[in-house]
């Protein structure tokens, strides 16, 4: 096991007011990329009940931010960069930021899961499904539309009888939607894979947490990092019988002839990470690599898909698939 030492000897909080959609549309990969040496962790939350459209972002680092990491702050909120409002910056002294940042996540409820952090308790319902997810410098505390809306969709499918014997979560983030799957399918082969090599990492971590082994062995969470599903490990353990990948619209249309490759006729494949209004474009291309909708769910603005990869459509051989690898920094779990 990695133990993480969340405790900095400095940390900074930088805010910047935005809309909501602006903070449900938040991809802050490239505030990684802005400033590599800082540990960072991103909270969005409302300001003010009476005023909905009024949010704001939070950034804690690890250290002072850097003039290129400001200049991505603040390309953030559109809105703000019109109105010329500067990103504030404070520093808050030897303090947990991450811990910090946390205050603001309530434990939810998503089907069985009582999804939290290590500020709070776990639930005492005996019928819970107890997953703590700390926030973190990765993607999927449970929070977003997309991620719940997966949660939800997992619960659904076991409730109806659905058996798994071979599960793959793209672009798995904090590992969220992995563990849930592997409390939903004890038996079942499981992997997750990201591109980011620190959310395996942190995925490792959360797997440890919640007493799930990680590695190669039997019942183990498998961990890769992988630019989409080019990864041997991957190609080696299709056909895949559930895929999950919550990342974003454009990856997911990208991702489309690798994932029809490595899933098996007749597999159960769950999308998120998509707006309402990118449904059907995507729905297009993954209906012309032989799946079909059969169920949608809208949490806010974002849909979470329930496909099926038709029985008869003609299998490509998935342990030979032609790759083309997505652009760095393009998906990551929310």
């Amino acid at each position: 096991m990695r133990h993480w030492n969340w405790q900095m000897p400095e940390s900074w909080k930088t805010t910047l007011p935005c809309t909501r959609a602006e903070a449900e549309s938040l991809a802050d990969q490239e505030l990684y990329d802005a400033n590599p040496d800082a540990e960072l962790s991103i909270v969005t939350r409302e300001i003010e009940a009476r005023y909905p459209d009024k949010w704001a972002v939070d950034i804690y680092s690890s250290a002072r931010p850097t003039k290129e990491l400001l200049k991505k702050i603040t390309q953030l909120s559109p809105s703000g960069l019109r109105q010329k409002i500067k990103p504030q910056v404070e520093r808050l002294g030897d303090e947990d930021w991450v811990t910090i940042s946390q205050t603001g996540l309530e434990p939810l409820r998503a089907g069985r899961f009582h999804v939290h952090t290590g500020n709070d308790e776990p639930s005492d319902d005996p019928e819970a499904v107890n997953l703590r997810i700390d926030a973190s410098q990765a993607f999927g505390t449970g929070h977003h539309e997309t991620t719940l809306g997966c949660l939800e969709t997992l619960d659904l499918l076991k409730r109806r009888g659905g058996h798994f014997r071979n599960i793959i979560d793209v672009g798995t983030g904090t590992g969220l939607l992995a563990l849930a799957a592997r409390h939903l399918w004890p038996t079942a082969r499981l992997i997750a894979s990201d591109l980011d090599p620190v959310a395996v990492d942190i995925s490792k971590y959360n797997a440890d947490l919640n007493n799930v082994p990680s590695g190669s062995g039997r019942n183990a969470l498998a961990l890769v990092a992988s630019n989409g599903m080019d990864h041997r490990m991957i190609r080696m353990r299709a056909p895949y019988d559930l895929i999950i990948a919550n990342i974003l619209a454009r990856p997911l249309i990208a991702l489309a002839p690798q994932i029809a490759a490595a899933a098996a006729p007749g597999a159960s494949l769950v999308l998120a990470g998509l707006l309402a209004d990118q449904q059907v474009e995507l729905l297009t291309v993954f209906r012309k690599h032989g799946f079909r909708l059969t169920e949608s769910r809208v949490n806010g603005d974002w849909p979470c898909l329930l496909l099926k990869k038709r029985a008869r459509y003609r299998q490509i051989s998935s342990r030979r698939p032609i790759y083309s690898p997505l652009p760095e920094g393009s998906f990551g779990e929310w």
